[in-house]
This record gives structure tokens, sequence and C-alpha cells, in this order.
């Protein structure tokens, strides 16, 4: 039987970027766009706030781009400060690039496993989805959704009972699954 877990962002991810004002390293999306246009021209920033001292920083969306190439949509999303639309587009690794950004996910996601009776079986085959783009460790999540340490799983790998059809160790941000045989 497959047990489904979901890795769930629970706020906005941090912005790696250092601030030129008191050498920080982390920002906060204000989830306030900043719209200016100009003739037929439009460039779009997201602002972001330091974490220490409150400085304001623009992470570039849309860069000296005309104006009806933009979707009317999208167009009033920005001018509502659309929630929603920050959260995609901190995402968006063509913005990330675009501002020299990365995000900080610490303490920015949960993983729902939907309860722990699947614990008990011989062999647990769990298909991991992720809601976001997360970057994790999937060591730390099988840790996490079976209540063992990340030295067992570890162990587990090497032994050849905690199967995959991708790589463990590293970072994944996509879904996968995997098989546990106790």
């Amino acid at each position: 039987m497959l047990t489904n877990w979901v890795i769930v962002p629970t706020c906005l991810p941090l912005v790696r970027r250092r601030c030129r004002t008191c050498g920080s390293e982390r920002f906060r999306a204000s989830g306030k766009f900043r719209v200016n246009a100009n003739h037929k021209l439009i460039d779009v920033w997201l602002l972001a706030l330091c974490a220490a001292c409150g400085e304001t920083t623009k992470l570039t969306v849309l860069e000296r781009t005309n104006v009806r190439s933009v979707r009317p949509e999208l167009l009033d999303r920005l001018h509502d400060n659309d929630p929603g639309l920050t959260a995609e587009l901190l995402q968006d690794p063509v913005v990330q690039r675009r501002s020299r950004v990365a995000l900080d996910w610490n303490d920015a996601w949960r993983l729902d496993t939907g309860g722990s009776d699947h614990l008990d079986r011989e062999v647990i085959d769990v298909s991991v989805r992720f809601a976001a783009r997360i970057p994790v460790r999937p060591v730390r999540l099988i840790a996490e959704g079976c209540g063992i340490p990340r030295a067992e799983v570890e162990r587990l790998i090497t032994e050849g009972k905690l199967v995959s059809a991708v790589r463990l160790s590293g970072r994944l941000s996509g879904d996968f699954t995997f098989t546990l045989k106790h």
C-alpha cells in the first residue's frame, strides 16, 4: 500500500542577499510590488525588507518590458499586491537569477505524513510530493517522517533496506518515491 507524504510551505522563505546598510544576509518579502511605467515600458520590483535593520531592497520581476506584452490579469495582481503572486515570484528561478538571490527555506515548511499507522508494516512504500519547490534533504525527510535518527536512515540506505529511484543524498525539490524494508 502506498503512503503519501506532502511537503507544504508554512510561510514565505527568507531571501538571501547582503544588506548594504547593516551587512545582514537575510531579507523577508514585504508582499508589496513597485510598478513603474515610462511611456510604453514597465519595470516591476518585489520589495523585500532586511530582517535586521528594515532596509528595503528591490527584486526585479520585469525590466524595461513593453506594457502591452504583460497580461492584464498579472498587472491587476501586481497593483493589488497579491500575496499569492509574491509566493509564486519568489520561487521563480528567473526572478531569483535576475535579482541574484537565493531562498532560505529553514523553518518555512512542514512534512504532512498522514499519521504514523504505516510505520508498523514490514515494507513501506512512500510517495513524497512537494507543494512548492522547497529544496530539502531526503535523509532528513525520511528521518522526520519515520521518527528515526538520520544516522539510522543512512545505515538503512547503506544496507539496501531503503531504496529509491532517485539519489537520496544531497537535496531534492521534486517529487520522489522510496521503499523502506524493516
